[in-house]
């Protein structure tokens, strides 16, 4: 019984935040408040079933990440200074609030942080994880993460074992991987090889002291590469979804705030809207255009899940008041409410925000590799998105003598298509500030390949909306999304299966008319 009202609340709930427009993590997070307020028992598997999420969460993100577009200048000095300057600001309003030296700087420290799930929570969510700035907003938190982890050490008075190098063990561990892999080619075997792994990379992890998150992505990042790998993370999606629908309850587990902790919770919410100018005005001085300054700090104006942690060892070893614990988490929950609604919306509130915020902008002697480009030739057909799809396309088009030019929000994926000698260049198809620098009076179709049904219409919309009368061609996935790609302006819209069984009974049409032929 108490199983079904937990989960149906979280239900419930999550239905209730969808329906008026904001994410269902914002009803599960109520959700938890909820049932605490009335008084119901726990499941005492929740914290387990939550950190499992978070595993298999950062796991299928390890699935997608190339360690050598990971590390960026640009995430190094703004993720560095921002630490800094928060975390000793922080530090000193807490030594002045509280008088306690060592609990100020571990808190000041924690609130410096971003949260790591709902950042690639909503990265994921909306197709951008593996954009220039899905890849710089990614390589902060990880750095964050290395830098809680150490913390938290500090604070519990629990430090790693010599024996932590042994991660780096972990990567030499691919071939034995891709054999498993390899063997597994029934559809559930994969399922569970992807959970084993990642339970498996966390177990390793926490036997030697480390974060069991930390030691799942390395996992999911010494399994990444391989051709299947795209199916193991689109299988664990669901699972992972469910899983951490127990994160977002048990943030309300905690006790309820008083009115005065509540108050200063609120007061630590104000200062959020800085947290974020500041990783702004920091990515601007790294050289980022306007909006890729703005998505990313959207996506890291969060306080930290961490801070719950290192505020509970800080509590429990007499650093801190016992009243920081209600506070903190109010305050944690709080902004996971508010950013994750902002974060959706993100594109919407940049147009609206562009004519003030690319005034901050610096000329660079030197174009960025988020720049627009400045020309794409003679070119009279584009391709955007240069997955699968896009670049079958882009190879039809080439073959028949067309000029064309490929776009990718991917900046890996646009350096494997140069390396092939492709004309390829970075760009992000909700940039508006793209469309506005493209040449579409010579352009005489544009396909577009995105995964994103929501970006796929966008960027029908603003081609139409900037007077584009050449061909449109898109995919669809679902009727209702041919619809509503037909009604914004696509002038042709094909299903990717569908035409590949055209294609195949025209091969084998024209294959048996051959042999006929023959004989």
């Amino acid at each position: 019984m108490i199983e079904l009202i937990w989960i149906g609340t979280a239900y419930f709930m999550g239905l209730a935040a969808s329906r008026i427009m904001l994410p269902p993590l914002v009803g599960y997070l109520l959700a938890g408040y909820v049932l605490h307020a009335l008084d119901f028992s726990p499941l005492t598997a929740l914290p387990h079933i939550a950190d499992i999420g978070i595993e298999l969460l950062l796991f299928t993100v390890g699935l997608k990440i190339k360690p050598r577009s990971l590390i960026r200048s640009e995430v190094l000095s703004v993720g560095g200074w921002h630490l800094l300057i928060v975390a000793g600001f922080s530090t000193l309003t807490f030594f002045w609030l509280d008088q306690h030296i060592t609990g100020g700087l571990i808190l000041g420290i924690s609130l410096a942080f971003s949260s790591t799930v709902l950042a690639i929570k909503v990265l994921e969510d909306n197709g951008e994880l593996s954009s220039f700035h899905g890849r710089d907003v990614l390589s902060i938190l990880i750095l964050q993460d290395l830098i809680a982890i150490a913390l938290l050490a500090f604070t519990d008075g629990h430090q790693p074992t010599p024996w932590a190098l042994e991660l780096l063990v972990i990567p030499f561990m691919r071939p034995i991987a891709y054999r498993l892999l390899e063997a597994s080619r029934n559809e559930e075997l994969r399922l569970l090889l992807g959970v084993t792994m990642a339970l498996a990379g966390g177990v390793f992890a926490e036997h030697l002291d480390i974060s069991a998150d930390i030691g799942a992505l390395l996992t999911g990042i010494m399994l990444g590469g391989h051709s299947k790998t795209e199916d193991i993370a689109h299988k664990l999606w669901s699972l992972k979804e469910l899983f951490l629908v127990a994160f977002f309850l048990q943030i309300g587990l905690n006790n309820l705030p008083t009115q005065q902790e509540a108050l200063t919770a609120l007061a630590l919410l104000a200062w959020l809207p800085l947290q974020g100018g500041l990783f702004f005005v920091l990515f601007i001085m790294a050289g980022l255009r306007a909006r890729t300054a703005f998505v990313s700090s959207l996506a890291l104006t969060t306080y930290s899940e961490f801070a719950l942690i290192t505020t509970a060892a800080a509590v429990n070893s007499g650093l801190l008041a016992q009243e920081w614990q209600a506070i903190i988490s109010l305050t944690v929950a709080g902004s996971l409410a508010i950013a994750a609604p902002l974060n959706r919306y993100s594109h919407i509130l940049f147009a609206w925000l562009e004519p003030v915020l690319t005034r901050f902008e610096r000329k660079q002697r030197q174009p960025h590799l988020d720049r627009i480009p400045e020309t794409i030739g003679a070119a009279e057909w584009l391709v955007i998105g240069m997955g699968r799809t896009g670049t079958s396309a882009y190879m039809a088009l080439q073959g028949q003598e067309k000029r064309v030019v490929g776009f990718d929000a991917d900046p890996t994926v646009v350096e494997i298509h140069l390396a092939k000698n492709r004309r390829v260049v970075y760009g992000d198809s909700e940039d508006t500030e793209l469309w506005n620098g493209l040449p579409l009076n010579k352009i005489k179709g544009v396909i577009l390949t995105l995964p994103e049904f929501n970006i796929r219409c966008s960027a029908t919309t603003q081609l139409r909306n900037l007077g584009f009368q050449g061909t449109i061609g898109t995919i669809y996935y679902y009727d209702d999304e041919q619809l509503e790609l037909m009604r914004l302006g696509a002038s042709y819209v094909i299903h990717p299966l569908a035409e590949a069984g055209n294609q195949m009974a025209e091969h084998m049409l024209t294959k048996y008319n051959n042999s006929l032929s023959g004989d």
